[in-house]
């Protein structure tokens, strides 16, 4: 049950208190159930890992921050298998294939063993699952059913349908392949019933009349009309990459589940049970796209998709207060009709305030959700205005059994506004849809749309600059492949506008902790940083949150058990950071950093010349020269041998002729260094026994020191 459950998480951490919850029911819960799951994973591990030696980290069940999570391959989930191989069915059917697509589709189908998750049926984490699983499913034997008809096996596409129907009987799209497969045998008067059989049941059941396209179907029964039956192209199963061939756009990866979730919502609206889902992410992780996806896939199902606008983004010249939300909704079901208006003063139409108006148009708008299945899209919830944000509310309580699915986009869920309305809809059941990073391989997907090679190391160095942010990959592929990484890397011009509306957005600060941050390196020196800014960690903390709020920083967990994390740059937001200072501002940073790095105590001298070097004429070449030479020293010191030769090489070859005390210093220390390396007796000992005389011969003959161990 523990593989289950991590498994239908999709890779996403879950905690250890999650887990509890799920595995017992709270009254058979035991006392020592932390322990058990403690004791399952590391058993868990053994079966996932034979080979795994025992100091070796785990790389399929792995231990974040919140939680245990179980990052299984592709490959190695039979539903992943299935999806996939159902869309290559799909595929095979559109390029004409029909006998290929019907091989693929077989073989799909073999892989089901009786109902989705069989064994946690009864826990409540499956269910989302399941009812995801059985909604492919039926998409599935609906392809079956359309390729049969492409081949012409007709009769044999009547008895699945028939099936199908009885698995779902108030799904259209069922009883639309039934009809069609019914006429292509020439039963076209039974096809005539079935559709009366289906309008009746719909009456009965939810009192809704059939949806357009079925009663488009029925109609060209009737008038034998052939352009309207023929076999349409079958619909993708949630989860397949759609490609966006009207707009040129690439592909959507990396996001099969999500869509596979928010399908199987859809399903269920159809079938009279109002449905919610919020869909979370960081800014640029495809939320606008994933909302237009799952409207193309609510369309083809016979939903009238609606998208609420915000009444106070729409027209600023515009009283928002009487041109409520609720008469603006309404408005857009109906195709666009116009809201009341009258004559202002300086002639320019406005919105027509009624007393109780908006509170008419709310009972309209209740009535017209409940003649259709509706998809209501809020795109950017964080920007709705109190009067919005009331309206869901309204429809929330109001609205139990229509056929209505509304997916709202939010980016940042903690908004006190936008919480108390999530508090809400989680008592509905709310499904939450969160979008992460792609993965190496969904960039490498992504570059084949694209028409690139194929190049997993190519895809690992773009998921590196992009962090997995859909926005940022999209961006970098608009360059040419030379300035995407490595050295020549450029910042594409919409990423950087980005960084600097946020970097305008933050408190002087944090925007001076990021400069120095930036300059420093990837990672934030926590220590140096303080020091620069005269703060204490804690105090230092508070300007990284909001940071990371603003989500140019990132918190980067430990690669190990062990290991500690750290605070860095999300992806190539640093890069664009370094590009809004100046060469000089750049070296006055590199200089201060240089003497906050002096200042502080077990600094290694190798990492203050770095910055001393890049400070340019911020720093004396004599002081540079007495840098390297202190940076050779204390590698000499650590028996860095290489490293110490090349401080005291470039010590004495900056120091040269104008500063001769340096150039004999180091030049001295070299010979010292050259001379040890030679003598067979300056060999560290590994294990010296105590009290053993360890002898080190000198550059001088004859002069020996003796050092006792």
């Amino acid at each position: 049950m523990l593989l289950t459950r991590l498994l239908v998480e999709g890779g996403q951490p879950v905690s250890v208190d999650q887990l509890c919850r799920d595995l017992w029911p709270a009254e058979r819960r035991p006392s020592g159930a932390v322990s058990s799951v403690h004791a399952h994973i590391s058993r868990l591990r053994t079966v996932l890992e034979p080979g795994r030696a025992a100091n070796e980290p785990t790389t399929l069940l792995v231990r974040r921050s919140a939680g245990y999570a179980l990052e299984a391959p592709h490959d190695a989930l039979d539903s992943a298998v299935f999806e996939t191989s159902v869309n290559r069915a799909r595929e095979l059917l559109n390029s004409g294939r029909t006998a290929n697509a019907r091989q693929e589709i077989d073989r799909a189908m073999k892989l089901w063993r009786g109902p989705a998750l069989r064994d946690s049926a009864e826990h409540g984490f499956a269910a989302p699952e399941i009812a995801r699983l059985q909604a492919g499913r039926q998409l599935a034997e609906e392809l079956r059913v359309t390729i049969l008809l492409a081949a012409g096996e007709a009769e044999a596409a009547v008895g699945l349908a028939e099936g199908l129907i009885d698995s779902a009987p108030l799904r259209e799209a069922s009883w639309a392949l039934l009809m069609r497969a019914l006429y292509e045998t020439g039963r076209s008067a039974e096809a005539l019933h079935q559709y009366e059989r289906f309008r009746i049941a719909l009456a009965e059941d939810l009192g809704v009349d059939p949806g357009p396209a079925l009663r488009e179907l029925h109609l060209a029964i009737m008038r034998h009309d052939s352009a309207v039956l023929t076999p349409a192209s079958p619909r993708p199963i949630a989860g397949a990459v759609r490609a966006e061939t009207n707009e040129g756009r690439l592909p959507v990866v990396g996001r099969s589940r999500e869509l596979a979730r928010l399908d199987a919502l859809l399903t269920e609206a159809a079938a009279g049970r109002v449905r919610w889902a919020v869909l979370t992410g960081a800014a640029g992780a495809g939320k606008t796209r994933l909302v237009e996806e799952t409207a193309a896939l609510a369309a083809e199902q016979g939903f009238t998709v609606a998208r609420m606008r915000c009444c106070c983004t729409v027209d600023n010249s515009r009283k928002a207060a009487s041109f409520g939300p609720a008469a603006r909704l309404l408005a857009e079901l109906r195709g666009g009709a116009p809201v009341q208006e009258h004559t202002g003063k300086e002639g320019r139409a406005e919105p027509q305030p009624e007393d109780g108006a908006e509170e008419a148009c709310l009972a309209e708008l209740v009535r017209e959700l409940s003649t259709r299945p509706v998809l209501c899209m809020v795109d950017d919830l964080d920007g709705a205005c109190p009067a919005c944000l009331c309206l869901l509310h309204q429809l929330a309580i109001l609205l139990r059994e229509e056929r209505l699915a509304v997916l709202c986009a939010v980016r940042d869920p903690d908004e006190p506004e936008v919480g108390r309305l999530l508090a809400e809809l989680a008592r509905h059941r709310a499904a939450r849809v969160h979008l992460g990073p792609l993965g190496v391989e969904d960039v490498a997907h992504l570059l084949t749309a694209a028409g690139e090679a194929d190049s997993i190391v190519e895809a690992a160095a773009l998921h590196r600059r992009s962090d997995g942010n859909p926005f940022f990959l999209l961006e970098l592929l608009q360059l040419p492949a030379a300035q995407r990484v490595g050295p020549t890397a450029q910042i594409p011009a919409a990423v950087e506008s980005v960084v600097l509306s946020r970097l305008e957005a933050l408190p002087e600060p944090v925007r001076t902790m990021l400069l120095h941050a930036a300059v420093s390196g990837e990672c934030l020196d926590i220590e140096v940083l303080a020091h620069l800014q005269d703060l204490s960690r804690e105090g230092l903390l508070g300007l990284i949150d909001d940071a990371l709020l603003a989500q140019i920083l990132v918190w980067q967990e430990g690669e190990a058990d062990g290991q500690a994390g750290h605070y860095r740059f999300h992806g190539m937001l640093r890069d664009a950071v370094l590009a809004t200072l100046s060469p000089a501002a750049r070296q006055l940073l590199h200089a201060r950093l240089a003497t906050a790095l002096d200042a502080l105590p077990g600094r290694h001298p190798a990492q203050r010349v770095g910055h001393l070097v890049q400070a340019g004429p911020m720093v004396p070449r004599e002081q540079l020269a007495r840098a390297f030479l202190r940076a050779g020293r204390r590698c000499a010191h650590g028996r860095q041998t290489d490293a110490a030769m090349a401080w005291f090489g470039r010590a004495a070859g900056l120091a040269g002729a104008e500063h001769p005390s340096i150039y004999r210093e180091a030049i001295r220390a070299s010979q010292r260094l050259e001379a040890d390396a030679l003598n067979p007796l300056a060999r560290e000992v590994d294990a010296p026994t105590p009290g053993l005389a360890v002898v080190h011969r000198l550059p001088r003959p004859g002069r020996l020191r003796t050092v006792t161990r």
